[in-house]
C-alpha cells in the first residue's frame, strides 16, 4: 500500500498529515482555515485519496504558515507515497469547464520542482484563507513534491477557480500515480 504519514513542528505550526494513494480510506481536514479545508476536502475526493490532515497554526497571527506548511507535507507526503515511482506515468494534462471557468493542470513528476500559477486572485479574502498564500500552497506542494506543476484558470468568481485548481491537482495526481502496466520483459518500467 502506497501511503506515507508526515509530522512537522515549527515554532509557527504542527502539522500531521496521512496520505494514502491506494484506497479512499477516509477524509479528514482541519487547519483552522475553512476554505483551505474544503481545497483539500476536494483534492482528496477527486484524487480518490484517503487523506487525514491535522494542523494547528498560529492563526492569531495570520494563515499564511498554516497554508504553506499544510503545502509542504502535503508535497512531502505525496513525493514519499510514491516511493521510487516504479510502474506510474510521469507527466499529463487536463483540461475542465465547471460553468463559465476553463482549468487547466499540468504535471510532470520529473524530481524537479517548478511551480507556474496563473490565475488572477482579485479578492483578497476567501473565508478565512488569504488568497495571496494560495499560490504559497501550491508552490509547497509542487517542490517538495519534486514536480513541475502549472495551472491556470479562467473564471468570474474567485471561489470556482480555486475550486477548479484543487480538483484537478488531486484528479491529475490520482491519474499519474495509478500503477500502469507497462511490461519490459518481465518488470514494470520507472517514471
Amino acid at each position: 500500500m502506497r501511503q506515507a504519514t508526515i509530522k512537522r513542528e515549527t515554532k509557527e505550526t504542527q502539522i500531521e498529515i496521512s496520505l494514502n494513494l491506494d484506497e479512499q480510506s477516509g477524509i479528514e481536514i482541519d487547519t483552522g482555515i475553512g476554505f483551505l479545508n474544503h481545497m483539500l476536502n476536494l483534492f482528496a475526493k477527486h484524487g480518490r485519496f484517503g487523506l487525514v490532515v491535522k494542523c494547528h497554526g498560529d492563526l492569531d497571527v495570520d494563515p499564511h504558515h498554516t497554508t504553506e506548511d499544510t503545502g509542504i507535507v502535503l508535497g512531502e507526503c505525496f513525493k514519499q507515497a510514491l516511493g521510487d515511482k516504479q510502474g506510474i506515468e510521469r507527466y499529463g494534462t487536463e483540461f475542465v469547464p465547471m460553468d463559465e471557468t476553463l482549468g487547466q493542470v499540468s504535471v510532470d513528476l520529473s524530481g524537479r520542482s517548478y511551480l507556474v500559477f496563473d490565475a488572477e486572485l482579485t479578492n483578497p479574502r476567501l473565508g478565512g484563507l488569504d488568497t495571496e498564500t494560495v499560490e504559497d500552497f501550491f508552490q509547497a506542494v509542487a517542490f517538495a513534491a519534486e514536480m513541475n506543476l502549472h495551472a491556470s484558470c479562467t473564471a468570474v468568481t474567485l471561489t470556482t477557480k480555486l475550486k477548479v485548481c484543487s480538483k484537478r491537482l488531486g484528479g491529475q495526481c490520482a491519474r499519474l500515480s495509478r500503477l500502469i502496466q507497462i511490461f519490459r520483459g518481465s518488470t514494470l518500467r520507472k517514471a
